[in-house]
């Protein structure tokens, strides 16, 4: 398996980087959450280019390697929508199948709802249809202080959390004591410590103070995609209490909707169980999308 090649695009209203294997395969495009990265499914990309596919991560607007512009106006879910879209124009690509992961999978509910008849297929996952569920006061404390401090000022914040990160499971833990991150080394733990630093620390401050009250706030999404015509797998992991509920409602909203529960695991599947991640996505991509060619 040859390594993703990392360039960037110009999608006409700003630049992003992206990672990418399997040219002149089956269009796929896999969006981070927030505060993540293309990193998040870098290691996944060569074994979904083997099965056929043409796979682009981006790093959305305000993240990772992209460009992040200075105003808080610049970051909403139409705004990152908008993006995917135009990144999709700029490859090349009529239509495509779209998996989207926690944030990045309600930046592609917006997508497939504003233009439904792009998409070859939708994967959801582990996220939400509305307003994501956390301690507002909190969410908007870390907002604050962020814009005034900058990244760097979050982490003794989410050291101090009484019980911990949210998103925190046992599959997080395990997967933490026993297996390197995609960024390698010779520790697991200080591996997925130094990954996850890395994504915090290259958002955007701006982003990141103008995302929290948009997720915070959101409208909910139900009715609008009660009629989304888009063959669509809803993945969640089996410890993912934040969007475990959340995720059976996606599923029995959409019409025709698959919903996958990913054992062993909690909100980051691709990570916490990756063969079974890859082959229940895989697996519904091959049902759904023609061969190319």
């Amino acid at each position: 398996m040859s390594e993703p090649t990392i360039r960037t695009v110009d999608i006409g209203r700003i630049e992003l980087c992206v990672a990418e294997s399997g040219a002149g395969g089956r269009p796929l495009l896999l969006v981070h959450g927030f505060t993540g990265a293309k990193e998040d499914f870098v290691e996944h990309l060569p074994a979904l280019a083997d099965a056929g596919w043409h796979v682009v991560a981006p790093d959305l607007r305000g993240h990772g390697a992209s460009e992040a512009p200075g105003e808080e106006s610049d970051y909403d879910f139409d705004v990152l929508a908008g993006d995917l879209l135009a990144l999709a124009t700029a490859l090349g690509w009529p239509r495509f199948a779209l998996l989207g992961h926690s944030m990045g999978g309600m930046v592609v509910q917006v997508a497939a709802v504003a233009d439904p008849d792009r998409l070859l297929a939708l994967v959801l996952m582990d996220t939400c249809s509305g307003p994501v569920v956390f301690d507002r006061e909190l969410a908007l404390g870390a907002a604050a202080l962020v814009r005034h401090h900058g990244m760097a000022a979050l982490a003794p914040l989410v050291a101090s959390l009484p019980d911990g990160n949210p998103l925190d499971t046992a599959a997080s833990r395990h997967v933490r004591q026993t297996r390197l991150s995609p960024l390698g080394g010779d520790d697991p733990a200080s591996s997925w410590a130094a990954f996850g630093d890395a994504k915090l620390l290259a958002a955007s401050p701006v982003m990141f103070a103008a995302m929290v009250p948009v997720m915070l706030d959101a409208e909910e999404r139900l009715a609008s995609l009660r009629h989304l015509e888009v063959p669509t797998l809803v993945v969640v992991g089996e410890q993912d209490a934040t969007f475990f509920e959340a995720s059976h409602a996606l599923a029995t909203t959409i019409p025709g909707a698959r919903l996958e529960v990913i054992a062993g695991a909690g909100h980051n599947p691709q990570h916490e169980a990756p063969e079974a991640w890859r082959q229940v996505v895989l697996g519904f991509l091959a049902e759904t999308v023609a061969p190319a060619g």
